[in-house]
């Protein structure tokens, strides 16, 4: 049996999962706040969970580079949807926090992915749903480092 390059092989499973997973979180992706993007939504979500963040800390948390988070914070900010302050411990450093609003868009984009995502494990037969509901935990012990 030969496979393209960007399919693998039946028996890859470690490339398959990947594959199988990554088109999932894009599609599901797709269904969310028109108008930012995934690293805004990303980072937006870890401030809404972790709370208030200094701005090096929120980007190494989403690891990406300061300049970067910073560029998007500061649109964040632009949209109302992040506070920033000086880091009363370190005036040179910000904290940045969600606001009411940013809670909102995070909720709602969740809301709107897992409705998503429950239309698509509608469309699978009982069986198949069985399996899959059976393998989470198995999917949340890949997620323990």
């Amino acid at each position: 049996m030969t496979t393209s390059a960007a399919e693998p092989a039946v028996g890859d499973v470690p490339a398959r999962l990947y594959l199988a997973i990554g088109r999932l979180s894009r599609a599901l992706r797709r269904s969310g706040a028109p108008g930012l993007g995934h690293g805004s939504i990303s980072a937006l979500s870890t401030l809404v969970g972790c709370g208030e963040l200094r701005l090096g800390d929120l980007a190494a948390k989403e690891g990406v580079a300061a300049p970067t988070m910073s560029r998007i914070v500061a649109s964040l900010v632009e949209s109302g949807y992040v506070d920033r302050q000086p880091d009363p411990a370190d005036r040179r450093a910000w904290l940045v926090r969600a606001t009411e609003d940013g809670e909102r868009i995070v909720s709602g984009v969740r809301s709107t992915r897992v409705h998503e995502l429950g239309r698509r494990l509608d469309r699978l037969a009982p069986a198949d749903r069985a399996r899959l509901e059976a393998a989470i935990p198995v999917l949340e012990a890949l997620l323990v480092d």
